[in-house]
């Protein structure tokens, strides 16, 4: 089996006439945690949205070329776009949980894949909570509301919202861009843990975070990809002169 989870070939997407993402090129490995960096709209949020065809939902969007996931183009005219948002679960640089208890924003998922029984449950959610890195700090109040956690306990509950419908991609969006350095190691360490289940792709304007978690990273300026490699090596000594000046902060 290739080691190769997602191929994108000649991908473009377009808002009407505005390209917001230009010809990309890019692999994602399996079980590898793919940094995204590049500053302020150069495509990073909106790739992350074409992987999980949230795109779609913007009156105007169009694409071009491919995005061929496990062996199959994503785009394919009978592809189940609930079900593969599912398998491509992805977390927004904004926790939103949902208005109601721990438990129940966890097992809502679950319960609308058919999940009924109550031990089924019970074992999804505390999976979940494990992996998110939030059990230990939440399994005396579950009942208790998901809106009344910190900042950093609502990004890990989302975390785990998404992990209990089982997905084989995490899709994160700045998730630590609020947070404090607490609550941003605690995500951190969790993202570390999940990559042997998953494969992770993870957009952050920090640099810092992505020299920290990353295994490869990749840097998009304009729409566009300008190299990608291993993290040391991205940061140490890039090929292209932009990625240089990009990481000692000369624009961006």
């Amino acid at each position: 089996m290739s080691d190769i989870a997602i191929e994108i070939r000649g991908f473009s997407q377009y808002f009407g006439q505005v390209r917001k993402i230009n010809g990309l090129d890019l692999d994602v490995r399996r079980h590898e945690i793919l940094g995204i960096i590049g500053p302020a709209r150069s495509g990073k949020s909106t790739f992350l949205c074409a992987l999980n065809r949230l795109n779609d939902l913007v009156r105007g969007s169009r694409h071009e070329g491919a995005i061929v996931v496990e062996g199959r183009d994503i785009y394919a005219p009978d592809v189940d776009v609930v079900e593969l948002r599912r398998r491509l679960g992805m977390v927004f640089a904004t926790p939103v949980p949902l208005p109601r208890s721990i438990y129940e924003n966890v097992a809502f998922g679950a319960r609308r894949a058919g999940v009924r029984r109550r031990d089924e449950l019970d074992a999804i959610v505390r999976d979940s909570l494990e992996k998110g890195g939030l059990w230990e700090e939440v399994l005396d109040r579950l009942e208790s509301s998901g809106q009344k956690l910190s900042g950093g306990q609502q990004q890990r509950l989302c975390l785990a919202r998404i992990l209990a419908v089982k997905p084989e991609f995490i899709l994160l969006d700045e998730p630590t861009s609020g947070l404090d350095p607490i609550s941003t190691m605690k995500i951190e360490e969790s993202l570390r843990r999940l990559k042997k289940d998953y494969t992770i792709i993870l957009v952050t304007n920090n640099t810092k975070q992505a020299a920290r978690v990353a295994d490869r990273t990749a840097f998009f300026l304009n729409g566009g990809l300008v190299e990608v490699g291993p993290t040391a090596k991205i940061f140490t000594a890039p090929d292209d002169r932009r990625t240089d000046d990009y990481l000692r902060g000369r624009f961006g």
